[in-house]
């Protein structure tokens, strides 16, 4: 099979990487891709992934037998609408599916429809009703923008103060432009936050390993929120019994509920939730693979990746056994300096050589650019450094080691990778 992975981060290098080992391959294309990346795939710097037309007459060129988008914005924005349209299959979600991710307010009204746990919500798309609200509730309180935002539209406000600010920064002074014409103002849950996500052909899902993510900068989750700074998998705080509860009472409910509005949801499903006294509540849900769990789950799967995604495709998933590895996997993201805020590019990456040596150790590229045989920085997360091994405190300490025999200028990354998972493990 000709294979098209669309995206240029480390999610997308890690889909590539699992392609690449499947004996259904014939040939593996990535648009833009990135440095690592082009060492598995043929990769094209020069198509916008905006660019649904040249797209799809690379796919006609090159007799693409289907696309994987990696990266939530071109499934928002239709390309699978667009791209199907021209006969090219698609495996990833349709733009009415794909709105669960792109605007928070679709999200809430089809969970209210389909009886999913969540915080209690309003959605306001004029600010100064959106004000009275916030007056009337009180804080702490949450205040999302409703659009995509790359992952900065949402404020956790202790204060009503605060909260109103947030009001005023998207709707009106239009921070995240068009993405802020709604908000959603939700109550503040406390507990625990973890992400589970599954593969689905619409009407039958499964599992994929858990995983859970470190959104902050620095250790002891302190700093700024980022793209994730690291993720491990599995995630031991997701028990079998909670794992059941999440499955019923969020999964099923929400694909159910849009194959009966004949949208049967195609792709990766991803649930943000918050685990309060064990009950799962949905935060948000993304319409692809979360960035950087993806590192560290799908090095995990025991299956022919391309052969599950065909499957999926056919509308076969049934016929599928997902297989999980044993053991455990460890993603440490290291980053340019000064992200998630303005960072510098062009940095010459060492060490790569070393770790290659090492065995069940992954560096999958986020940021990079191959100049010659050498590899440099061109973005804000670097590297996503993924170890295996037979349990998670093994896998931190194999990651690390090979954190260690890398080298930029710049480079940072959290020390405190995994350890959540501690709390949860049987000592």
């Amino acid at each position: 099979m000709r294979i098209l992975v669309l995206g240029g981060g480390g999610r997308e290098h890690a889909i590539c990487y699992v392609i690449s080992k499947s004996s259904k391959l014939e040939k593996l294309f990535c648009i833009p891709g990135n440095g690592g990346i082009s060492e598995i795939a043929q990769t094209f710097p020069d198509i916008s992934l905006n660019s649904f037309e040249k797209i799809a007459d690379f796919c006609k060129e090159n007799n693409i037998n289907f696309v994987i988008p990696g990266p939530e914005e071109p499934l928002v924005k239709g390309i699978k609408d667009y791209l199907e349209k021209e006969g090219i299959k698609v495996f990833g979600p349709d733009k009415l599916c794909a709105q669960i991710e792109g605007s928070k307010a679709f999200a809430k009204e089809v969970m209210a429809k389909a009886g999913v746990p969540t915080a209690k919500f309003e959605i306001f798309d004029d600010s100064s009703k959106a004000k009275a609200y916030v007056e009337k509730m009180g804080a702490p309180i949450v205040v999302k923008a409703d659009g995509l935002c790359a992952g900065k539209g949402v404020f956790v406000c202790d204060t009503k103060e605060e909260a109103i600010k947030a009001i005023e920064k998207i709707m009106e002074e239009k921070i995240f432009g068009e993405s802020g014409n709604k908000v959603v103002i939700e109550e503040k849950l406390v507990g625990e936050e973890a992400s589970y996500i599954v593969i689905t052909d619409g009407y039958t899902f499964k599992a994929l390993p858990t995983s859970q993510d470190h959104k902050r900068l620095l250790d002891n989750d302190e700093g700024p929120n980022t793209g994730g700074m690291g993720a491990y998998s599995p995630a031991p705080l997701i028990t079998p019994e909670l794992r059941t509860k999440i499955e019923q009472k969020v999964i099923a409910p929400i694909i159910k509920t849009l194959e009966k509005e004949g949208h049967p949801y195609l792709g990766f499903l991803y649930a943000g939730l918050m685990i309060v006294n064990n009950e799962p509540y949905v935060l948000e849900f993304n319409c692809r693979l979360g960035d950087p769990e993806a590192q560290a789950i799908l090095p995990r799967i025991d299956n022919d990746f391309l052969e599950l995604v065909e499957l999926t495709i056919e509308g076969k998933l049934a016929e599928v056994n997902l297989k999980e590895k044993d053991g455990a996997a460890v993603c440490v993201v290291m980053a340019s300096k000064g992200y998630p805020g303005k960072y510098e590019k062009g940095k010459k990456i060492e060490g790569l050589d070393k770790v290659s040596q090492m065995s069940d150790v992954i560096v999958f590229h986020a940021g990079t650019k191959k100049v010659g045989d050498e590899f440099y920085t061109n973005g804000g997360r670097v590297l996503g450094v993924t170890a295996l091994d037979k349990d998670i405190p093994s896998a931190i300490e194999k990651a690390y080691k090979a954190v260690s025999l890398i080298n930029f200028e710049g480079a940072h990354y959290r020390k405190d990778i995994g350890k959540k998972a501690f709390k949860y493990l049987k000592t």
